[in-house]
């Protein structure tokens, strides 16, 4: 045993080792620099995890944006709120789930029922597969637009979002005189 700036330090402790008083300041400087590697790694792996919820967030932010509330998640529908012209996206992604199997990923587009657009995409030749539709369109008040999956067709799906689809006004048509 030994004393430290008036401490009795036992040698056949965690301290053995230490044989003078100047190596007893060192031996505490070593232990707070791994204190502050415990904390900083610690703090560091917290940090870690809280960007990865808010990334995971700010996606379901990004996906679920309905200014408006014209798109209905129980139905899958968007009600045109206002005669205009709209821009419209679908994205669609297969993957077949073993080369050699049948990939289809294919949609299609429909206002109040009618199909305005449609990608197709079945094969045999690759695993996986996407299809992207982007239309610009004037659609009246009260329209009502979906994406259909025909039959035969697969998506596949996780938290990246493969498959979207996007609506959103492009411009206000401009009245004219004789459109009255």
């Amino acid at each position: 045993m030994y004393a430290w700036r008036g401490q009795v330090v036992d040698s056949k402790t965690e301290n053995a080792g230490l044989t003078d008083q100047g190596s007893c300041g060192c031996y505490v400087m070593q232990q707070q620099i791994q204190r502050m590697k415990m904390f900083f790694n610690t703090s560091l792996t917290e940090l870690e995890q809280e960007l990865t919820k808010t990334k995971n967030i700010l996606n379901d932010i990004r996906v679920s944006i309905n200014l408006g509330d014209s798109y209905s998640t129980e139905t899958g529908i968007f009600t045109v709120p206002r005669s205009r012209v709209y821009s419209l996206a679908l994205t669609v992604y297969s993957d077949a789930g073993a080369p050699g199997n049948t990939l289809a990923a294919c949609a299609s587009l429909q206002v109040s029922g009618l199909v305005v657009a449609r990608s197709k995409d079945r094969n045999m030749q690759d695993q996986e597969d996407s299809a992207t539709i982007v239309v610009a369109l004037h659609l009246n008040a009260g329209d009502k637009v979906a994406v259909n999956l025909p039959i035969g067709c697969f998506l596949c799906d996780d938290n990246s979002h493969y498959n979207t689809f996007t609506g959103f006004l492009l411009y206000a048509m401009i009245k004219l005189p004789w459109d009255l």
